[in-house]
């Protein structure tokens, strides 16, 4: 799976030194010049993580967090701070405002790159556990059976990948293309439309015992799977 990194600096040099140690990482990359930039970039596509400078034309880079955190659609994305602020009173405010690591200037490519796998790895859902369950709704994934309440749930195999995605990443919400990469692959070339027809097709199958309400559509970005109202 390629991850999406968005680099929100203002300082051309560092965007193309970033953008170049992650490229080689086999991240896909984003970039933002200032805090406008960010929230525009992210409502067109949502990041799996980001990099944001402390120090921002206009907006600075701890407003870009609060905004993002307070925003239900964003709230879970982590957040790396990179910044010249050094003191430790910067880095628990860096972080009491809702970033995941604190990075000073100036930093290595390497270490970046080691401490977005590490973030990566420490945010990510565990999916390698036996079991996934949400409100009766099971995902055994040793058998690949799903069950409600003991009940068989009869899926197709693209079906319970897409259930086995969302239950392994609940509370996110994924773009249409951002599906198709996740479940199809991003080598396999397929219309995106044909994520809505499996999405209709794995509602009707969870309709029968009143879970279809757990795939909920996010007007105008995509798709999450909630226990919430």
């Amino acid at each position: 799976m390629t991850f999406r990194i968005l680099i929100v600096e203002d300082e051309p040099a560092i965007r193309e030194m970033v953008g170049v140690a992650l490229s080689r990482a086999d991240f896909d990359l984003a970039e933002a010049g200032d805090a406008t930039e960010a929230m525009i970039s992210v409502s067109n596509e949502i990041p799996d993580l980001i990099l944001l400078d402390w120090m921002l034309p206009g907006s600075s880079g701890l407003e870009v967090a609060r905004r993002l955190k307070k925003d239900e659609l964003t709230r879970y994305v982590p957040i790396i701070m990179l910044t010249a602020r050094d003191e430790e009173t910067d880095k628990i405010t860096g972080l009491d405002t809702g970033a995941d690591d604190y990075i000073t200037k100036p930093f290595s490519p390497r270490e970046l790159v080691a401490r977005i796998k590490a973030v990566l790895r420490r945010t990510a859902p565990k999916t390698d556990e036996e079991t996934i369950e949400a409100n009766g709704l099971r995902l055994d994934v040793a058998s690949h059976r799903v069950t409600v309440d003991n009940k068989i749930l009869e899926i197709g195999p693209t079906e319970y990948r897409m259930l086995h995605f969302f239950m392994s990443h609940p509370e996110r919400v994924y773009s249409r293309g951002q599906l198709l990469d996740r479940i199809w692959g991003s080598n396999v070339y397929v219309e995106e439309r044909t994520v809505d027809v499996h999405i209709r097709r794995l509602r009707k199958a969870l309709s029968r015992y009143g879970h279809d309400r757990l795939i909920q559509t996010v007007r105008g970005t995509g798709y999450r799977f909630s226990t919430q109202r």
